[in-house]
């Protein structure tokens, strides 16, 4: 078995818009931002107009139960077919070191091809690349939809890899100024700078692939996360874009019966991340019920009887700081309401995360009480406001620990939904390569 099917990573042929084209036109957001905003994407269209743009091959997701989505589907994939014959691509074979700048900081990540057949989003799976949150299957339908019979991909996938000692990449970064600069430019709407190097070099793809070979070595498993099934390693956790991949692998999996094993639709193009950039940041997505029950927090209590502790707390600030300050294997959040701010920690119950716990209450409660509505908020300022409202109860929720991050997937599986988000929706990905995924 080569070092590329044991880490199920391939390299692949990248298809570039030509100089002569206006990449900050040429690269437009992830579909799935601004779905509540179409004036985002009013803004975007008269921004681009008729000039060559990723945004007439995709379907933001604003228009995605559209009554006219299927024309629109049929039309990004006949511009797919155009813009394949009118030699508007250039064409790279290799890996291409991406860095975007954004408020003054820089992620680095690294396009490449995974292998679909290495990867399952189910619950429970124990494949090396595995969903980081559930993959909700009526999801995935439209989105089918939008792939099957396209010629193309572009991708807005993130992965995470856990290289704390940030080795992967670290032969990559010392020559990156001597390598050919893919493209060199600012995005559109305030969304940064994009940067990208090809990855061509021999030498260079071994160094890479070698040192993600030694993340799964057992190890270095076990010594990173304990002996938790380190036969069955997990190499690659999702970041952004869960229900592309999986929309991705479907597809996939209706291919392959007619189509064999050998097809450049078995493979994804994404973005691998570490998950130890200093400019990646994790952030906490707090909870809101409205409508509740007054005899919500005594049933809450009830529930977790012996597992729970609470306390009062005389500010959010102090709330923020003993939440966010907790030891990694606290679980605590805090609690807001009309009658102030109480902190919560948990101990003894099934799931490694104070969320996963609260989750799994919160799911039944709503259940059990269909008058009961919850919505999922970023900000602090934005749960409180909420939170103290007559007849709502707001949950502050802690960031996702980097360091815990791994073995939470490996140990629990997927996270609770709305666990995490990574930056704002203007920090999400944007569409700049493309991948023929037909022969």
């Amino acid at each position: 078995m080569s070092v590329f099917d044991r880490i199920g990573v391939k390299v692949p042929e990248i298809l570039l818009p030509k100089k002569n084209i206006n990449p900050t036109k040429w690269a437009v957001i992830a579909c799935d931002q601004f779905t509540s905003q179409p004036e985002y994407w009013e803004d975007v269209a008269n921004l681009v107009g008729d000039c060559p743009s990723t945004l007439h091959m995709i379907l933001p997701e604003v228009w995605l139960h559209a009554d006219d989505v299927t024309e629109r589907i049929a039309k990004g994939q006949a511009t797919m077919r155009e813009y394949l014959q009118s030699d508007l691509f250039d064409t790279k074979n290799g890996f291409i070191l991406v860095e975007r700048t954004n408020s003054g900081k820089v992620q680095t990540g690294l396009m490449v091809a995974l292998d679909l057949e290495t990867y399952d989003f189910n619950k429970g799976s124990q494949t090396l690349i595995r969903a980081t949150e559930g993959t909700i299957l009526d999801r995935l339908p439209p989105r089918m939809q939008v792939r099957r019979g396209a010629p193309l991909e572009m991708p807005h996938i993130m992965v995470l890899y856990d290289d704390q000692a940030n080795v992967v990449l670290k032969d990559v970064q010392q020559i990156k100024n001597a390598l050919e600069v893919c493209y060199d430019f600012d995005l559109m709407q305030g969304s940064g700078h994009l940067k990208g190097y090809l990855v061509e070099d021999e030498r260079l793809i071994e160094s890479i692939t070698s040192h993600l070979t030694e993340l799964i070595k057992p190890v270095y498993y076990t010594q990173r996360y304990g002996n938790v099934r380190p036969d069955h390693p997990l190499l690659f956790a999702m970041g952004d874009g869960n229900h592309s991949l999986a929309t991705a692998k479907a597809v996939w999996e209706e291919l392959k019966p007619s189509v064999g094993m050998d097809h450049p639709a078995r493979y994804a193009l994404v973005e691998l991340v570490n998950l130890h950039d200093p400019a990646l940041q994790f952030e906490g997505i707090h909870r809101v019920l409205f409508n509740v029950d007054k005899n919500f927090l005594a049933s809450m209590l009830e529930h977790w009887q012996g597992h729970v502790s609470i306390v009062p707390v005389q500010t959010l600030a102090a709330l923020a700081r003993r939440v966010n300050g907790a030891d990694k294997d606290q679980q605590v959040f805090g609690i807001i309401n009309i009658n102030g701010y109480q902190l919560v920690e948990l101990e003894g119950l099934a799931q490694n995360l104070a969320v996963g716990n609260l989750q799994a209450y919160l799911d039944e409660y709503l259940r059990n009480h269909p008058e009961t509505k919850i919505d999922y908020v970023h900000g602090d300022d934005v749960v409180e406001s909420l939170g103290q409202k007559f007849g709502n109860t707001g949950f502050y929720l802690p960031a996702i620990a980097k360091n815990s991050f791994f073995k939470t997937v490996i140990v629990d599986g997927a996270l609770p939904r709305k666990t995490f988000s990574m930056g704002h929706a203007k920090d999400k990905r944007f569409y700049m390569e493309c991948r023929k995924i037909v022969p």
